[in-house]
């Protein structure tokens, strides 16, 4: 793996104990306390992809916002986007459609529409998303790209702050902190040894940790993706698909 690691913007990521396809069915049965908690997390795991698709469907900040809160909360009818299942088979698939989908609809109505009833999103922060997209909005390029592009910033972030949990959890935190930029890329005697000064290791522990620390991050990515895809086959392809993206 030789694409760079971005450093996370959010706070750390629940562990889905479900699919993405799962969360999108239960968000439909009109159960309203667990269907706003698969909402929620839909929403906080891939709202930024969303958003930048938005703001490139409308010159309107605020209505833009508006189809990004509509679009989640829309999951939530049993009828809405009736045609779009876990036939597309890879959850980015299915999310970019039926983003194309609502937010062509919003264009024929020509209106802001308010959904979703009580249902107010709170894990959605708008000016940190224009932050984390102000370079991007800049480039000109398409909105299903921009989506692309945040859809993998998203899952690389998730899949390090649940990297960075675990080594919390289990009182590593420095570890993490010192080894984390070095995921990628080569680890030179000079990088061990600076390492092993500064947390008191040896430099063959700090190899060893670091091998560790990188398999690890194999894993989580690759089960990160799992969880987004119909079939263990994809996994591969989609981990490809995914550093393509970013490395344009």
């Amino acid at each position: 793996m030789t694409s760079s690691v971005p450093s996370p913007t959010a706070r750390p990521a629940p562990r889905f104990a479900t699919t993405r396809w799962s969360l999108i069915r239960q968000a439909r049965q009109n159960n309203e306390k667990p269907a706003r908690a698969a909402l929620e997390e839909l929403c906080q795991a891939y709202w930024l992809p969303v958003y930048g698709f938005m703001r490139k469907q409308t010159s309107d900040v605020h209505e833009a916002q508006d189809w990004t809160q509509g679009f989640f909360a829309s999951l939530l009818s049993r009828n809405a986007f009736a045609e779009l299942d876990p036939s597309f088979g890879r959850f980015r698939s299915f999310l970019l459609a039926a983003a194309r989908h609502f937010a062509s609809n919003e264009r024929d109505k020509n209106q802001s529409v308010q959904r979703g009833g009580r249902l107010i999103l709170q894990s959605i922060d708008y000016e940190e998303g224009e932050r984390q997209l102000a370079n991007e909005l800049t480039r000109g390029a398409p909105a299903e790209v921009l989506f692309e592009r945040q859809w993998a910033l998203a899952i690389l972030d998730r899949v390090l702050n649940r990297l960075r949990q675990e080594y919390n959890d289990s009182d590593r935190s420095l570890l993490f902190d010192a080894l984390a930029e070095h995921l990628s890329g080569t680890a030179t005697d000079e990088l061990l040894c600076e390492v092993a000064s500064r947390l008191q290791l040896s430099s063959e522990a700090v190899r060893v940790s670091l091998h560790r620390l990188r398999k690890r991050y194999r894993h989580l990515l690759r089960d990160e993706i799992g969880q987004t895809t119909e079939s263990a086959d994809d996994v591969d392809d989609e981990i490809r698909h995914l550093f393509r993206v970013l490395s344009r």
